[in-house]
């Protein structure tokens, strides 16, 4: 069976066509999501993580409005004030008055500090008379001495096993404008965890407080977590810089993922509010529309490569056909005929097999043009060349050679073989009725055969069938004769 030439190398087309689409789609995702992870990171740095910082630090002041609001009505509390004018006679009217104010709002300690006499009490009655030359009173004076009505400060609780707490200090005044001491209630750091927490998982960000030395003071419910920054990889090596700049947006690497972070210094309590992101976190869902977008172009290039793969094939195939077919019969033409040659020749010089040619031709064919029309006649060759497709073994061929001239090729066939096929031809040809609409034609042809000889060219033994052949014209037709 003839394979003919292609016209284009349809697997090197598909690849390239694969290595453009699956090149161009990649680099489209690819470029989208490098976008929208810039976007990301700008918005982060840009908007969230500073309104998120803003936010944090206003819920902050909130929660400690409340306690500052305590301790202001505690220093303005008129039994507070007489109960020190009046001498600090009654120790257990000041106890009492400290211990309800601590168990009504919940406050960790509840204190008042008296200037004339220097005793501190507590809701248990005194804790300690205060000394100026003690580090641990030094709050006190510092308080007496500010301008400002109150501070929030955090310090140890004396009172309570020096339990890291957050007070708000309170300056005390008798009726007449008199500094008489300092009054407050303190905040238990594990409320301040508690509320970091909240904000944490309110905000979705990692939040925590740092000291001017650079520790972690306060780290969402992780009671009592402290660590020193300057060891943390990436971050270390801005800690400093961070610090003395107080305010700003910051990025490090810390264990492979990239980090956001934003800072704000709290006077109030002179610490840091550290807001922190994992970008790499924040960009899961774009991740994953990676993926989905990967996955989807490489679905849509499959299909596109396999409809190109069967159009490809289709067309190509229908192509070839055109090329090496005879439009009107379905045999195959002259250029064919070359291909295949050369490929039985070549077959022949690896494994010599005789091979026969048939050349034949339909006797009277003109009167036939000329007496029911040249539609006729094509119908005419048509059912001749079916005849003759039928009749041949799948290795052999036939070809069109001229206008009702038709090319038979025998593989394996010696030429005494190649008579006996030539003779049932001829006979089922002049039984045929090749034209169904005219059953009154009868035609018949005339064959000359000629077996290859080994050694001449191709068209030498074409030329010899085709002497055979006029031989049998001139001999009366309807024969078949052998080719010298």
């Amino acid at each position: 069976m003839i394979l003919p030439p292609k016209i284009v190398d349809r697997h090197r087309l598909i690849l390239l066509l694969s290595i453009l689409l699956s090149a161009g789609f990649f680099a489209t995702t690819l470029f989208g999501y490098f976008v929208s992870k810039q976007a990301i990171r700008t918005a982060i740095i840009g908007q969230d993580l500073p309104l998120t910082s803003s936010n944090i630090y206003s819920e902050i002041q909130k929660d400690l409005v409340r306690p500052v609001l305590i301790s202001s009505t505690m220093a303005h509390d008129t039994f507070l004030r007489d109960w020190v004018l009046k001498g600090e006679r009654e120790i257990g009217e000041m106890a009492r008055f400290l211990a309800e104010i601590k168990h009504r709002h919940g406050a960790f300690s509840s204190f008042f500090v008296s200037e004339k006499s220097g005793t501190y009490y507590t809701g248990e009655g005194v804790l300690k008379k205060i000394n100026p030359t003690e580090a641990r009173d030094a709050w006190y004076f510092r308080v007496r001495d500010m301008k400002e009505d109150y501070e929030i400060n955090v310090d140890r609780d004396l009172a309570n096993r020096d339990a890291l707490t957050i007070f708000i200090n309170y300056r005390v005044f008798d009726f007449a404008g008199q500094y008489i001491g300092a009054t407050g209630i303190g905040l238990t750091v594990d409320a301040v965890h508690r509320l970091i927490g909240e904000y944490q998982q309110r905000f979705q960000r990692t939040i925590y407080f740092v000291d001017q030395q650079g520790r972690v003071v306060f780290f969402g419910n992780q009671s009592g977590q402290q660590s020193d920054l300057h060891q943390r990889p990436g971050l270390g090596l801005q800690i400093d810089q961070i610090l003395r700049e107080r305010t700003g947006s910051y990025q490090f690497t810390d264990q492979g993922d990239n980090h956001i972070l934003n800072v704000n210094y709290l006077p109030e309590l002179k610490w840091y509010l550290f807001v922190e992101q994992n970008e790499d976190m924040s960009l899961v869902d774009v991740r994953k529309t990676l993926y989905v977008n990967l996955a989807i172009s490489l679905l849509v290039t499959l299909i596109v490569i396999f409809l190109t793969h069967l159009a490809l094939t289709h067309y190509q195939s229908k192509i070839e056909e055109m090329a090496s077919t005879d439009k009107l019969t379905g045999l195959l033409n002259r250029h064919a005929f070359s291909i295949l040659i050369d490929k039985l020749m070549a077959g022949y010089r690896r494994k010599p097999q005789a091979i026969t040619v048939l050349l034949a031709d339909i006797d009277h064919f003109k009167s036939i043009n000329d007496r029911y029309g040249h539609r006729t006649g094509d119908l005419v060759l048509v059912g001749i060349a079916g005849r003759l497709k039928a009749a041949l073994r799948a290795a052999d061929f036939a070809v069109r050679w001229g206008g009702e001239e038709f090319l038979i090729v025998l593989q394996d066939c010696s030429r005494e073989e190649g008579q006996v096929v030539a003779e049932k031809l001829r006979l089922a040809v002049e039984a045929s009725i090749p034209c169904p609409s005219e059953p009154q034609i009868k035609v018949t042809i005339s064959i000359g055969v000629s077996q290859f000889d080994g050694h001449e060219a191709a068209e030498q033994t074409v030329n010899r069938a085709d002497t055979a052949l006029y031989a049998a014209k001139a001999g009366g037709r309807n024969r078949v004769c052998l080719a010298a």
